[in-house]
């Protein structure tokens, strides 16, 4: 099922063109991480879709010493760490734009197609237009899931990014300020709907 976050911050995009995390592995892929506010909105849309689908992976019996439901030992025992969970505190990075912030970090292999690449009014964007940069604001449907067996995680697969508004790019550059007509209101559920915010978490699944 996918998720959709709204006017979050753009960083490490590889949007345009698939490119190999190690070269020579053969298998390239998109890549994008989003800065999401601690505490707003999209923060808590993040962290319920990671409980649903960690209930879903590995349930919610009573397990340990804590009697606590098995969903949240897995995902406490992988919190924290960038190689097994998609979702960080940008506070343990050093990275422009990140303090104050979760990262979310998605990628979408190659094989699985191009992401869709919107501007304001869902027309394609390309690499030309320039408008997807580190540091500007963006729309993105992304989906969680779970890794199981041997090498578990918190996976995140890129789906699509809307370009909402310019930023100041993370390289230093300023960006251009441009003015941006309403989003259409004819998008579809697969095309960049509004963006609606779900029911809240259970406080215990904000604690990952």
């Amino acid at each position: 099922m996918g998720t959709k976050i709204s006017n979050v911050r753009l960083s490490f995009p590889q949007l345009f063109t698939p490119k190999e995390f190690t070269p020579g592995d053969g298998k390239p892929r998109f890549d994008a991480t989003f800065l999401v506010e601690k505490d707003s909105q999209n923060d808590k849309v993040i962290r319920a879709a990671i409980a649903t689908a960690a209930k879903e992976a590995w349930g919610e019996k009573p397990v340990g010493a804590k009697n606590l439901p098995a969903y949240q030992i897995k995902l406490k025992a992988l919190a924290g760490d960038g190689g097994k969970f998609c979702y960080v505190d940008g506070d343990t990075k050093e990275y422009d734009g990140y303090e104050g912030h979760m990262a979310l970090t998605s990628h979408r292999g190659a094989a699985q197609g191009a992401p869709v690449l919107v501007d304001r009014l869902k027309n394609k964007l390309t690499a030309t237009d320039g408008k997807l940069y580190a540091g500007c604001y963006v729309n993105a449907s992304i989906e969680i899931w779970i890794q199981a067996g041997q090498y578990p995680g918190v996976r995140c697969t890129l789906i699509g990014v809307q370009h909402v508004a310019d930023g100041d790019a993370f390289a230093g550059a300023q960006a251009t300020d441009e003015d941006f007509d309403d989003l259409g209101d004819d998008e579809t559920e697969e095309d960049f709907e509004e963006f609606t915010a779900g029911e809240d978490e259970d406080e215990d699944d904000a604690s990952f």
